[in-house]
């Protein structure tokens, strides 16, 4: 369960912990935020079937609204807050993934960062995002937006920069009808063991009433096929609907 956002602290650091304990006598294991800096940084390995690990990694960014004193200190509890987005902030990240990854590992790293609507990427985020890749990181996983945003097939690996949301309660919320929040993706990522590379990505669109999801229309799939196509094609990247209603990526000329 990854707790690195900017609302797991909003009722204060005794909420946290509360929270940090009702998932550990749920059996589920916490990344991104924890009881000190440490254990907000510890990532959480996820063995496989036949060998080798999903290793997670969590963390925030300010861009995302987590204020700078919800970090993790020593002895405090809080989030894995970055200093930035520069490349040495990228670097101490890509120092822990090697200092735990193990051979067959598949290592994916989970940012909260940006903004809530839009569809643009800055070159901040984007080469932070290459930088991790570059580094030896599987998947970056980022999420924020109140919509799905642009991804991204980079160096055969999977960015993506805004799954948007998936369950809430913030139906109803006005001004924003241009980005169609209550369309909901479910993102379903085969990654080649030992490479790391994206296999394929099936994406299944849903649509959000009343606290539920149910299937979204084909009509609605189609907008959203169309609009991710759009935003995604600046990156090199290219977003189809199949015959079967799902959505499906890969690099702008070629297989994943």
């Amino acid at each position: 369960c990854v707790l690195a956002n900017n609302h797991v602290l909003d009722f204060g650091r005794r909420g946290l912990t509360e929270t940090l304990d009702t998932l550990a006598r749920a059996g589920l294991p916490a990344v991104g935020a924890g009881r000190d800096c440490a254990a907000a940084r510890r990532p959480v390995p996820v063995t496989l079937a036949g060998g080798g690990r999903v290793v997670v990694f969590a963390c925030g960014d300010r861009s995302s609204g987590i204020p700078p004193g919800w970090a993790a200190g020593d002895a405090r509890p809080g989030v894995d807050l970055l200093a930035g987005l520069r490349t040495g902030d990228a670097d101490q990240v890509i120092a822990r993934v090697r200092a735990t990854r193990r051979p067959g590992d598949v290592t994916v790293v989970s940012l909260h960062w940006g903004s809530n609507w839009g569809y643009e990427v800055g070159s901040e985020q984007a080469a932070f995002a290459h930088r991790l890749i570059e580094g030896g990181v599987d998947l970056v996983f980022g999420h924020s937006s109140h919509h799905p945003r642009p991804l991204e097939v980079y160096r055969g690996k999977l960015i993506l920069y805004g799954c948007g949301d998936f369950i809430d309660d913030y139906e109803g919320i006005t001004g924003y009808e241009e980005y169609r929040d209550d369309l909901r993706l479910l993102y379903v990522a085969q990654v080649r063991r030992g490479t790391g590379e994206l296999a394929g990505l099936t994406m299944v669109p849903l649509q959000a009433h009343r606290m539920r999801l149910r299937h979204a229309s084909a009509a609605d799939a189609r907008w959203l096929a169309a609009t991710l196509d759009r935003v995604s094609a600046p990156l090199r990247t290219r977003v189809a609907l199949e015959p079967d209603g799902v959505l499906t990526a890969r690099p702008a000329g070629g297989e994943p």
